[in-house]
């Protein structure tokens, strides 16, 4: 990434001109640095919040002055679907456009840099636990207390299911209680499959420590007709075989981040749970070293570049 001047853009039919006040950092900006964008340079940055600016032609939907986010969905232009920094310019900058399609609005309670991750993260994680199997009461494990499992963990506390934080670093189990775990497992001396057969086996778990062979080793502590859900980016091989399938019988899937709907969801039930991520923010001329922070995992617990107000 290089930090560049460029003219500010202007929005075209049914587009928006927003003017960024936050934008997330988040693990899938990695795609777009290693060349998945449909045409460089581009900018990245898809947990986008700021203030509407300028309306284009035909856009009625929004009124200068409100505020609004938006996440990997871009929206249709002329009839194509867009993702944000990928065949879009992103929020990586003071203004970006949007097509107002896939603006949604953001809640007062939320400042800009709470609201941003939500955006991508604490979506993903929020609809994972919704959309499964579990129900109130139930026993779900977190695999991973990073940015992503932080988040999962708050979720999973206020829909009222008995959360199992699972990390390899003994130094997080504090932290994990206070977000709302009813139990720690230490991966590095524990077996995390025998712990949760303990507890009769979790009917969900969500693993979002982007490691093959750490989301593989966990579907042995998986009950009956439960779900191991990836929701972490992981290149690796998983290394499962067919009877890791059938022994449940269970199931293993992945998530990925919504819609609008989807997005606002999330954002609604925050603000109602009081759920919140753990931030550490940084101005956009830091923008390189917030990514690479985050990539080492070296954030507490979710980057934001700010852009200001």
């Amino acid at each position: 990434m290089e930090l560049v001047q460029v003219p500010i853009p202007d929005p075209k039919v049914d587009q928006i001109l927003i003017r960024v006040q936050a934008c997330g950092v988040c693990h899938g900006e990695a795609k777009i640095i290693e060349g998945w964008a449909n045409s460089y340079p581009r900018i990245p940055g898809h947990e986008v919040v700021g203030v509407v600016e300028k309306l284009g032609d035909g856009a009625t939907k929004w009124k200068v002055g409100q505020r609004v986010g938006i996440g990997w969905d871009g929206g249709h232009t002329c009839g194509h679907h867009q993702t944000t920094a990928l065949t879009m310019d992103g929020g990586y900058a003071e203004y970006m456009v949007a097509n107002e399609d896939a603006l949604i609005l953001i809640p007062e309670e939320l400042s800009s840099e709470e609201a941003a991750p939500i955006l991508c993260a604490g979506e993903t994680v929020f609809s994972a636990l919704r959309n499964s199997v579990a129900r109130a009461g139930d026993v779900v494990a977190i695999s991973g207390i990073g940015g992503l499992g932080h988040l999962a963990i708050q979720y999973a506390k206020k829909i009222g299911l008995y959360v199992v934080a699972i990390s390899g670093n003994k130094d997080k189990e504090e932290l994990a209680r206070n977000l709302g775990a009813h139990q720690f497992i230490d991966s590095s001396t524990e077996n995390v499959a025998e712990k949760l057969r303990e507890l009769g086996g979790a009917k969900v778990i969500v693993a979002t420590a982007p490691h093959g062979k750490t989301i593989s080793s966990l579907i042995d502590g998986l009950g009956k007709d439960s779900e191991l859900i990836i929701a972490a980016v992981a290149d690796d091989d998983l290394g499962l075989t067919a009877m890791d399938f059938l022994k449940g019988p269970n199931t293993i899937r992945g998530t990925f981040t919504g819609k609008t709907k989807e997005l606002e969801s999330a954002l609604r039930f925050s603000v109602l749970a009081d759920v919140r991520p753990m931030i550490e923010v940084f101005p956009l001329e830091k923008a390189a070293e917030a990514y690479e922070k985050m990539m080492a995992a070296k954030t507490k617990f979710r980057a934001v570049i700010g852009v200001g107000y």
